[in-house]
């Protein structure tokens, strides 16, 4: 299991962020579309295994499947865009700009949330059989999910909102994290083993993700939830993503760039 230095994999994380930016319209949709649809398909595999299991910790450490199969299939999802697009504006990478940074974010954003909201059409079909039925018992866990993740948090007002904003930042310090530490490795079992922890301490600790929420909150308004889309949009999604991107680019790319790219002149010794 191959390992790079610091120095090394920072590199990769710069050119990776330029790669990412300069990308056409028609790759990064196509690129972001497969990556929210996947992951989101391993969401819906997460928890179909802890409501038969009866424990969510299994879920939570098969989770990372999905994840790793759409970085090994270079698909690319928003909260990893946040802390890798960034650092190529800042090391002035040729037409690196921040109008490109801000519409690759566009651009993976909406492909995401189609993706995953066309999973979130087939497996409330399959929990429903076509909607003739009432949900399974993974359909009806999914609808409390999405009341849990919205109205859960307005109950809380202020507070709430603090919270949800709060496990967006932690969320995406782990998963950038296991993006980050797939580049350490030149070897698809050193890279599995890189991303599997973090994104399952994200997974199991319930820190909020803007992606796997494109496929949780619609699923349960699809099944019957008892919230609005305009609760999803407030209480969810905006300030999750406004906390991925916070959580990935501050402590993640920014601290890692500084520090091993953009390296401190050492001390003069006396």
């Amino acid at each position: 299991m191959a390992y790079l230095a610091p120095a090394e994999f920072v590199t990769k994380m710069v050119d990776a962020g330029e790669s990412k930016l300069l990308m056409s319209t028609r790759d990064a949709l196509i690129r972001s579309y497969m990556a929210g649809a996947i992951l989101a398909l391993a969401a819906a595999f997460a928890v179909t295994v802890s409501v038969n299991t009866g424990n969510a910790l299994v879920g939570a450490m098969l989770f990372p499947v999905g994840f790793i199969m759409l970085y090994l299939m270079g698909f690319d999802l928003l909260t990893g865009v946040f802390t890798l697009v960034p650092l190529a504006v800042l090391d002035k990478r040729p037409g690196a700009t921040w109008r490109g940074c801000f519409r690759n974010w566009g651009l993976v954003f909406v492909g995401n949330f189609a993706g995953a909201l066309t999973v979130a059409v087939f497996m409330a079909v399959i929990f429903t059989f076509g909607f003739s039925e009432a949900p399974n018992a993974v359909g009806e866990k999914l609808g409390h999910i999405g009341e849990g993740r919205t109205l859960g948090y307005a109950a809380h007002g202020a507070a709430g909102m603090l919270t949800l904003f709060i496990r967006g930042v932690m969320c995406n310090w782990m998963v950038s994290t296991g993006v980050v530490a797939a580049m350490m490795s030149t070897t698809v079992s050193g890279k599995a083993i890189g991303m599997w922890m973090p994104v399952m301490i994200f997974f199991y600790m319930g820190f909020e993700h803007s992606i796997v929420n494109m496929f949780l909150v619609p699923t349960g308004l699809l099944l019957g939830g008892k919230f609005t889309l305009m609760d999803y949009l407030i209480w969810n999604e905006i300030p999750t993503v406004l906390g991925n991107l916070v959580g990935g680019l501050t402590f993640v790319g920014l601290t890692l760039y500084s520090t091993h790219y953009k390296t401190a002149p050492k001390r003069a010794l006396s």
